[in-house]
């Protein structure tokens, strides 16, 4: 099979290829069968597409992985080219352009006439513009090549609808806390690929707190953990006991601190939400700065804009609620980290704007009586008379409408007998 890079397209290989030493931590631990993969069983779980597809009980279809970076997309395509016994070529569309891709065809094509199979890997195919995405068009269509295109961003947006309805989407998970933790066990355990020849000692707790400070992502995580134990110098019988502080300078402190499912989650957005309130725009600048910076979910705190934009602003300045869904919008659809500018001007839009919780006391004060008479008939005369029983017992009599008859808006009470004159929003000058 043959393995090829960006920087020598067709060089040759065995069937398992060979990982230099020096290489890093997660291209040496980078699972060589499915056992050894570990994720996404939503794709690779027994009967699913992707173990179908290894097991070779359906034909390959080309592919678009969709998935954040380290969930395994480079991975799996490898070990599709394997199961499939299809030559294997991978260019990076950060590297390659047109010349790149028509000598990667031509050599497929010369391939497919000893009946050979060729897989076309694009890493970051997202990366590529529409003539780039357009010289794959006619390989892909004619079976010249199968193509599985890896990408961190929606193919939507990104891949041109010609070449990807010529392709399955299949989207990839961030990994679970459990799930790389058990990929850092495997690396600390492994004698021939990963850490275990320099002994090193990481305490349970230390590794959980390294998965779930990575994002779901195992490189992160391998990269870390393979600097903290390169960077720990080896005690007296040899053993390199790895320290809290060494993974923090590993990692990255800001990174680290941002624990994303733990209290510091909800600390750092309980304090961008009341700097908020308090109309404190550089103290909101600051904490979103620190969730941005420690990794959060950007949809997570457009959510929190979004949500303080009606609750502590309302109609003191309805433009809020504007930028901050045109935020969320901008975000979902660049990603970051260029979203954070839409997220830095709606923080400082929503800081700056004058405050009113009256939307909030309102609905409050409505749903209180809404409990407390939930079986108050709604009047008569407000309800449609869609059938002539409905209308002779009395459904829609007295109902006025305001476009003709202006004074209803006065004197017709739209509100249950026992409620009348009820107040639930009080303008507010």
């Amino acid at each position: 099979m043959t393995y090829s890079t960006t920087g020598n397209l067709f060089s040759k290989s065995p069937a398992e290829p060979i990982v230099e030493t020096d290489a890093p931590l997660a291209e040496r631990m980078r699972p060589r069968t499915l056992a050894e993969f570990v994720g996404q069983s939503h794709l690779v779980g027994e009967g699913r597409i992707l173990r179908r597809l290894l097991d070779g009980s359906t034909n390959l279809p080309s592919l678009v992985l969709w998935g954040a970076p380290g969930t395994g997309k480079t991975t799996l395509a490898r070990l599709l080219a394997e199961k499939t016994e299809s030559r294997f070529i991978a260019l990076s569309a950060v590297f390659s352009g047109v010349k790149d891709l028509r000598a990667a065809i031509a050599d497929a094509g010369r391939e497919r006439k000893f009946g050979v199979r060729t897989i076309l890997f694009i890493d970051e195919i997202h990366r590529f513009n529409k003539g780039q995405q357009d010289a794959l068009l006619h390989a892909v269509e004619n079976g010249t090549v199968t193509l599985i295109g890896a990408t961190t961003e929606n193919p939507s947006f990104e891949v041109t609808g010609a070449l990807l309805s010529r392709c399955r989407v299949l989207v990839l998970n961030p990994l679970s806390p459990a799930e790389v933790k058990t990929i850092l066990e495997r690396a600390i355990a492994d004698e021939q690929r990963g850490l275990a020849k320099l002994h090193p000692q990481v305490s349970d707790d230390l590794l959980e707190r390294l998965a779930h400070s990575s994002g779901g992502d195992a490189r992160v995580a391998l990269a870390a953990l393979d600097a903290a134990v390169e960077s720990t110098a080896p005690d007296g019988t040899g053993v390199r006991a790895i320290t809290n502080e060494t993974i923090i300078e590993a990692l990255g402190r800001a990174h680290y601190a941002y624990d994303k499912g733990g209290e510091e989650h909800y600390n750092l957005a309980s304090a961008l939400i009341k700097s908020l309130r308090n109309s404190d725009v550089n103290a909101s600048l600051y904490w979103l700065a620190r969730m941005i910076e420690g990794g959060a979910d950007p949809v997570f705190i457009a959510r929190r804009l979004c949500i303080l934009a009606s609750e502590d602003i309302g109609l003191a300045d309805p433009q809020a609620m504007v930028q901050a869904a045109a935020a969320a919008d901008i975000v979902q659809l660049i990603g970051m980290p260029e979203g954070l500018f839409p997220l830095s001007q709606a923080t400082i839009y929503l800081a700056r704007a004058p405050k009113s919780n009256a939307v909030k006391n309102a609905y409050h004060a409505a749903a209180t009586d809404a409990a407390e008479t939930s079986r108050e008939p709604v009047p008569l005369h407000l309800r449609n008379a869609v059938t002539p029983l409905m209308k002779q017992v009395g459904y829609g009599e007295g109902y006025r409408y305001v476009h003709n008859d202006p004074n209803a808006k006065d004197e017709m009470d739209c509100l249950p007998e026992s409620l009348r004159g009820r107040k639930y929003f009080e303008e507010e000058e």
